[in-house]
């Protein structure tokens, strides 16, 4: 394991031990919230499906090398989903 992937991982620790304490259906939840809200809401709320990539990109690059490549297909194509998502909500109307 590279020092660059141990100091990553390093850090996310204490997030990670938070979410881990948290019922498993509380993650998801609030992505999925975080998702309704930044489609929902005009104007600014392509930011909080920004917000959602992050965190999906996190957790992908965390989870990266336990994950079969199907897995990471999948996930890799939820990441790039939410990033249309975002552009095509961050894009202005005309």
């Amino acid at each position: 394991m590279s020092s660059l992937r141990e100091s990553f991982e390093r850090v996310s620790l204490p997030a990670l031990t938070v979410l881990s304490r948290q019922p498993r259906a509380v993650p998801f939840l609030a992505i999925l919230a975080l998702t309704l809200a930044g489609v929902l809401i005009p104007g600014w709320g392509w930011l909080l499906i920004a917000l959602v990539v992050v965190i999906l990109t996190w957790i992908l690059l965390l989870a990266w090398p336990r994950l079969t490549t199907p897995e990471r297909l999948m996930r890799v194509a939820v990441v790039v989903l939410m990033v249309a998502v975002t552009v095509t909500q961050a894009a202005p109307r005309g």
